[in-house]
């Protein structure tokens, strides 16, 4: 029997409005295991109205900033607490590696924590202003509500990213996650209600784009949208939000190069290149597709590459031996493999894989072989679009600036990685791309101390660090006359 959920509206459990239910998969089985709520453009309504009368009246504008990095704190604990079935809820919904997935759930307790710090130490400040017998001040003020988009790679993780600082500032939000992994994020609200966070303040509403998506982003009483997912669907998203006038933060695509010079310890660069590309089975947003190896050391290189990636294990995701799990979908395992039948007919050489996986470690589930195409050009379809699975493009390249032609040549910029000795190529190469992250002599490091974000088609704004708060905030400024008589009426001060 499938597993029913209900989603979490103004503090209750229920089904949508129509009573509709879809079914979401396991990858790893290719067969449903749980119902979600259908809901609609009705139940948007529903929980847009209810964050929006949490936000104006009851407990939550009561609370002073301290109790509620209290709050925040409290669901920091319930997180750490109960990581492990978080994880393996997860695991079944986007089949991302258990491996992985407990340590990322345990470790999204310190947003919590972090943010929860953070809400009492949102301060305004004194403006010594050239206007006499003046007092001006300024004050950060909450938003209203926040429209919270999650894509299907990372539900939980991504969700706390945009809940976290948008709770600490003092909004209230409506979270519409993935139709395809909806599940993890409705087992969270438990948490989120046991944590004592008034009713209202988090509302869940899962179902489709077109159906939720968008009334969601549309609804007039939404002061602010926060999205992660694809370049394509953020630009509809933010053509919406703009009629609105809303504002608006985007963590889009990324097609990230890795940049591997011939002064890099090898053996390091090898593994940093194995994991920005296959782990996570590709399916991350700074993914590593692109790998620019100087070409004094292209073959060498390639040959330690594909004897590690070869050893790549495949299999259930539960097991914690596993090292590529399945793709999330049903629709993105055909988008991965169309990519890989686009990059053959534009003449690029499959050096590893290039094929649905089908080993009985696989199952029946959505897997595709961790591939390697050699004999790429940056001007192709496979160097330039975002496949977002196991899918790698190595270029080779003669020096520095040829390897920041390569790697600026594209409409993103979310990251980059940099492998060599050199402090003064490390120092340079960090200027010069456009990436919103450039790691170098590692990859995929991401904390809730440092801004998160990307350039060009990558995105708009920043998430995690203390800066980013401020993307929750609206600033306020404060007069106050301290004249006696007040002067010439028809003429501004």
């Amino acid at each position: 029997m499938l597993t029913k959920y209900q989603t979490h509206i103004a503090g209750r459990w229920v089904d949508s409005a129509s009573g509709e239910f879809f079914e979401t998969d396991n990858p790893y089985t290719g067969k449903p295991w749980a119902l979600i709520p259908r809901c609609a453009a009705d139940d948007v309504d529903r929980a847009v109205r209810a964050a929006h009368q949490a936000f104006t009246s009851g407990e939550w504008p009561t609370l002073t900033a301290s109790k509620r990095g209290a709050l925040l704190r409290r669901l920091g604990d319930l997180v750490a607490e109960h990581s492990k079935f978080l994880a393996e809820i997860e695991v079944r919904d986007n089949g991302k590696l258990i491996a992985e997935m407990t340590p990322v759930t345990a470790y999204m307790a310190q947003w919590y924590h972090y943010y929860g710090g953070l809400a009492d130490k949102i301060e305004g400040s004194v403006i010594p202003t050239d206007k006499p017998d003046t007092f001006n001040y300024t004050r950060y003020e909450p938003l209203g509500v926040v429209a919270a988009i999650v894509p299907w790679n990372s539900p939980l993780f991504l969700t706390t990213w945009k809940l976290a600082p948008a709770l600490a500032a003092g909004n209230t939000i409506v979270i519409k996650p993935s139709e395809f992994t909806s599940a993890s994020l409705l087992e969270f609200m438990k948490l989120v209600e046991r944590a004592g966070i008034p009713p209202g303040v988090v509302n869940v509403v899962t179902g489709f784009g077109q159906e939720v998506g968008m009334p969601l982003v549309e609804h007039p009483l939404v002061a602010k949208v926060a999205f992660t997912g694809s370049d394509a669907t953020g630009q509809r998203v933010y053509e919406a939000a703009a009629r609105g006038l809303k504002r608006v933060s985007m963590e889009l695509g990324g097609k990230s190069p890795n940049i591997v010079f011939d002064d890099a310890e090898l053996d390091n660069a090898v593994k940093g290149v194995v994991s920005g590309i296959f782990a996570a089975t590709g399916q991350t947003c700074v993914a590593g597709s692109r790998l620019l190896v100087q070409k004094s050391i292209h073959d060498q290189f390639v040959e330690r590459l594909l004897a590690l990636a070869r050893t790549a294990k495949m299999g259930n995701p539960m097991d914690l031996d596993t090292q590529v799990g399945p793709i999330t979908n049903r629709p993105q395992l055909e988008k991965v493999l169309k990519y890989i039948d686009i990059a053959k007919s534009e003449g690029a050489t499959p050096l590893l894989g290039g094929r649905r996986a089908s080993g009985a470690e696989c199952g029946d589930g959505w897997f595709v072989e961790p591939t390697i195409f050699g004999g790429v050009r940056n001007t192709m379809r496979i160097a330039q679009e975002e496949v977002f699975g196991p899918v790698l493009s190595i270029i080779p390249f003669s020096d520095e600036d040829e390897a920041l032609s390569l790697g600026n040549d594209v409409v993103y910029g979310l990251a980059a990685g940099v492998w060599t000795q050199s402090m003064r190529r490390a120092l340079m190469m960090a200027d010069r791309l456009q990436a919103g992250t450039v790691w170098v002599n590692t990859y995929r490091a991401v904390s809730y101390l440092s801004p998160f974000g990307g350039y060009k088609r990558s995105g708009i704004g920043r998430e995690s660090g203390q800066e980013m708060l401020k993307e929750y905030l609206q600033v306020k400024s404060v007069w106050i006359s301290t004249q006696s008589e007040v002067p010439n009426p028809f003429v501004q001060r």
